[in-house]
């Protein structure tokens, strides 16, 4: 089973040619041909790359470039703009791309779309019609999460970075699982997926951060491995954890068998994207076609 990383963001260095939107805490730069390096160094056969918000709000041009560049390595999901009222049409659009798996919506804490929203309906139809899975950032907003997964169970939904609202900065939060019932109960629809992403950012001991295990174990219960989507959320994560530490955790632990390592891993992303890697981190000049 190849390991599919369920989200990582490439971008370039912020220029004219360029700009950014903003500037976070990330690395100054993490373009393509970086980030296959690293993930050859660490044997991750192929990534989900969703465009960086962050640098580049809605313009997903850098991630396809990076995915047509490597075609075995990558998939892509772009964020799409619930103030848009022809976010059918680019949902449509951007279903034709090559690559393409998935769509994002951005509705974390402080989001000005609440539990009903004209806006997020038109794109979850949109998706339903297009047959693309819809990535929610929902942190802080797990009920307004809920209320769009009932109005819509005619569309596949896949929840970013576990639900869980996750530190830019360490050391993580004194209850970083504060939300967790709420995780749980988002299992009990059958039209979404999780992706355990960004996990180790909530640890508050050292790699290989041990006190993930008990609530990530309540979640693996609740939701089934098959429906669990390991990532690292590099390079988002970068300024907590790195990628090599936000990756050993799960390949060392005595936690999972090496049955429900491959599948959290690996097949639970290929199953929900309903795609996988060609050639991998063991393929030739690092899988590049």
């Amino acid at each position: 089973m190849p390991i599919i990383d369920s989200q990582v963001h490439v971008y370039e260095a912020n220029s004219p040619q360029r700009p950014w939107r903003s500037v976070p805490n990330w690395p100054a730069h993490v373009t393509g041909d970086e980030m296959v390096a690293a993930m050859d160094a660490l044997g991750v056969d192929g990534a989900i790359v969703v465009s960086a918000f962050s640098m580049y709000g809605y313009d997903a041009s850098y991630a396809v470039a990076v995915r047509d560049a490597y075609p075995g390595r990558f998939a892509l999901v772009k964020p799409v703009d619930p103030a848009d009222p022809s976010v059918a049409d680019v949902v449509a659009e951007w279903k034709r791309t090559p690559g393409t798996v998935g769509i994002r919506i951005m509705m974390a804490e402080r989001s000005p779309h609440g539990p009903v929203d004209a806006g997020l309906d038109r794109i979850a139809r949109a998706a339903a019609t297009q047959d693309l899975p819809v990535n929610l950032l929902c942190w802080g907003n797990l009920d307004a999460a809920a209320a769009l997964l009932d109005r819509h169970p005619e569309t596949r939904f896949v929840i970013d970075h576990l639900g869980l609202l996750q530190p830019r900065t360490p050391p993580a939060p004194e209850a970083p699982w504060a939300d967790l019932p709420r995780v749980l109960d988002l299992a009990r629809r059958d039209n979404a997926v999780i992706k355990v992403s960004g996990a180790c950012t909530l640890s508050r001991e050292p790699y290989p951060f041990p006190d993930i295990w008990d609530p990530l174990a309540r979640i693996f219960d609740a939701w089934g491995l098959e429906r669990c989507l390991w990532g690292t959320d590099w390079t988002r994560a970068q300024p907590v954890v790195g990628f090599r530490e936000a990756t050993e955790p799960f390949r060392v632990t005595d936690r999972l068998s090496d049955a429900e390592r491959e599948m959290l891993m690996g097949g639970a992303c290929a199953r929900a994207y309903r795609w996988s890697p060609e050639g991998g981190a063991s393929g030739v000049d690092g899988g590049r076609r």
